[in-house]
């Protein structure tokens, strides 16, 4: 009979937890080591969340319990295929998930797109999240008129930030910097680009609602881009969610636009595609042109030969995440994903590669809900158990010799109870906040494992 699993998980997400809380739920025995690059567990519920959507954030406390498992450890601060290499990892573990997500910009290929004041939506959100390891300045005093481009969760999480005054976000748990940049930004309009029509926009009803939450914003729709053809009307019929949709931005293509210059504006453009950012390397952006597009009948869309420019001196690009290769562990370029046949992770030749499986966006691709996860990684540990008889053993099965091999490469570990410490940290800063707060969060990642490691 062969010993109990020892499985590595990597990527401490809800994709990574939602794996490690499957697996000690479908085997007695397994024991699950979760790592992460990050001195921090939760991943993009921590750093790809906007700071003022504190429902999506409860989702942590779902998640903390999950961590509290004594079969489940979480190791932060070190980063596979960099720190140390996978093959380092199969030494001490019989199979390994990889939950590495996806957190940065899929790229948009039309000219001017590298142009000074274009930026990756994804970006701009590791900004306003803090994330320790990506720039913790944002120029917001160079751009009164702005596009973004996408009407995904993700640019509305931006537009709705880039419109909204600082002192706005102050009761969330951004830092000072982060709350002095925003409060100094210039920003007055904000305008949202679609390629296809209102019927097949992919953001819910829910965050869409919130764009119009602030008394300092208006949501202006235009109302020329509101079309709908056969294939529109069908999938209306068929999603309850997407007439929610539909209907706040029919009521919002009607109102008046608020002519009080206090007042700051998101527009929302359908059936306009961008097909060149305007300027050169001297001025960076001076504008955005946009082919207006029409219905086909079914869903379909086509261009009119019909162009706009429009006067904006920014850009923010929110066409979709993409996940990062790991080293030594084959890539599909194509998809940004790694390669796999529902989890289990294949090489070059298409064949399985024993005891490598994939779950969330690494493995999907950067679509769905938080919610898509649970089931996208039941599907993963399945296959994981069906092959669990015939994985070969790791040579070295203790936990405590996994641990002893980190810290002889000289990582300065973290561990949950530092976690624990260092929200305890967080809250503290915040209740000593001038205006009272939840919690501040740390952004350097020095600090942030000087405290979860206790070593103040």
């Amino acid at each position: 009979m062969n010993a109990p699993l020892r499985v590595a998980v990597v990527g401490a997400g809800p994709a990574g937890i939602y794996a490690s809380d499957i697996l000690t739920k479908n085997d007695p025995d397994v024991t699950v080591d979760i790592f992460d690059r990050l001195p921090t567990p939760y991943g993009l519920i921590r750093y790809g969340v906007a700071p003022d959507h504190p429902r999506i954030k409860a989702i942590i406390v779902a998640l903390h319990r999950v961590m509290e498992n004594p079969r489940i450890t979480f190791t932060g601060n070190v980063h596979i295929g960099v720190d140390i290499r996978v093959e380092d990892l199969r030494e001490y573990y019989d199979a390994i998930i990889f939950s590495t997500g996806a957190e940065r910009d899929r790229p948009l290929e039309i000219p001017g797109i590298d142009l000074q004041r274009s930026y990756g939506g994804a970006d701009f959100v590791a900004f306003y999240d803090s994330h320790p390891d990506r720039p913790q300045t944002w120029d917001l005093t160079d751009a009164t008129s702005v596009a973004v481009l996408g009407v995904g969760n993700v640019a509305l999480d931006v537009a709705r930030v880039l419109a909204r005054t600082g002192d706005e976000m102050l009761y969330t748990d951004i830092p000072d910097h982060v709350h002095e940049i925003l409060k100094n930004s210039v920003v007055t309009d904000v305008h949202m680009f679609a390629r296809r029509g209102p019927a097949q926009a992919q953001f819910t009803p829910v965050e869409l609602r919130e764009l119009d939450h602030s008394p300092n914003v208006q949501v202006v729709v235009h109302p020329e881009g509101m079309e709908f053809d056969e294939g529109s009307a069908q999938a209306l019929s068929q999603s309850k969610s997407l007439r929610m949709v539909v209907d706040v931005l029919s009521g919002w293509a009607v109102r008046d636009v608020d002519p009080n210059p206090a007042i700051r504006r998101i527009h929302i453009h359908f059936l306009e595609n961008p097909v060149e950012v305007l300027g050169t390397p001297e001025t960076g952006v001076t504008g955005l042109r946009t082919e207006r597009q029409e219905l086909t009948g079914n869903t379909g869309i086509k261009g009119t030969g019909e162009f706009t420019d429009w006067p904006v001196q920014a850009v923010y690009r929110c066409v979709g995440y993409k996940s990062e290769p790991i080293q030594d562990l084959p890539f599909d370029q194509g998809r940004h994903v790694l390669p796999n046949e529902a989890g289990r992770v294949l090489d070059t030749e298409g064949n399985h590669i024993p005891g490598i499986y994939a779950t969330g966006w690494v493995k999907r691709g950067p679509v769905g809900l938080i919610g898509h996860t649970k089931s996208d990684a039941s599907e993963t540990v399945a296959n994981l158990l069906a092959d669990a008889d015939g994985l070969v053993r790791a040579p070295q099965r203790d936990r405590a010799a996994a641990r002893a091999f980190l810290l002889e490469k000289g990582l300065h570990i973290t561990d949950f109870d530092g976690w624990d410490r260092l929200e305890d940290h967080e809250r503290a800063l915040g209740v000593a906040h001038a205006v009272d707060r939840e919690r501040v969060k740390l952004h350097n990642r020095e600090e942030m494992t000087k405290v979860a490691s206790a070593l103040q």
